[in-house]
């Protein structure tokens, strides 16, 4: 890391997190300190670090950093939880996780971008990563159930899989609505009542798969 991209996180993160109500002090430190502009290609390194999303290739995107803060401290990690992401794209959300919890699983159906993503995890030995190439709306179920699960495209409903696979107490964010436009939801699974709230607008690419989109 050099330091002009040192000085390119910290300013992200005052400007674009601190005053968006991010105050987890370890999101903020991860945030501070996992090299974003790795996980875009580099004619656009320097355009990683500012406040929108860029793209990543297959039609997908890496969402802008405020997101990728906020989904990740509604998940309330403390360091000992088993996480399943869906949708790896680029990989910098897993990474920021890793950073967060004990273990991340990661199912990305984009062969080109798992294989991308899966080379900087171990550039960076993130090794408590564990990646596969499947149809994410299906979860993970060997490995399941998990503490929390974080799903970083959009479907039309909260695939039940992924709801199924959830452990009790459990808590799961993801983008729920239309095509164009979404609500982020903050689902919670506790003592088998499942509660989900609204936390805000959002934008996201399409969940492809069994349980979302169809192409």
């Amino acid at each position: 890391m050099t330091d002009s991209f040192a000085t390119a996180r910290e300013r992200m993160v005052q400007e674009q997190l601190l005053h968006r109500g991010i105050t987890d002090p370890k999101v903020l430190k991860c945030m501070s300190e996992v090299p974003r502009h790795l996980f875009v290609d580099s004619a656009m390194h320097a355009s990683a670090y500012g406040d929108h999303p860029l793209p990543i290739g297959g039609d997908q995107t890496i969402s802008q950093p405020f997101i990728v803060a906020a989904m990740t401290q509604a998940l309330q990690l403390q360091g000992t939880e088993k996480v399943l992401e869906i949708g790896t794209g680029s990989g910098y959300q897993a990474a920021i996780l890793s950073r967060l919890c004990d273990k991340v699983y990661t199912v990305e159906r984009i062969n080109t971008l798992l294989a991308n993503a899966r080379k900087i995890f171990d550039r960076l030995h993130f090794y408590n990563i564990l990646s596969r190439l499947d149809d994410g709306t299906l979860g993970w179920s060997e490995h399941a159930p998990y503490d929390a699960i974080i799903v970083t495209a959009s479907g039309p409903e909260i695939p039940e899989p992924l709801v199924e696979q959830l452990a009790d107490p459990g808590r799961m964010v993801i983008p729920v609505g239309g095509r164009e436009v979404q609500e982020l939801e903050y689902l919670t699974k506790i003592d088998g009542e499942i509660k989900v709230e609204r936390l805000e607008s959002v934008r996201f690419v399409s969940l492809i798969g069994e349980y979302g989109w169809h192409g």
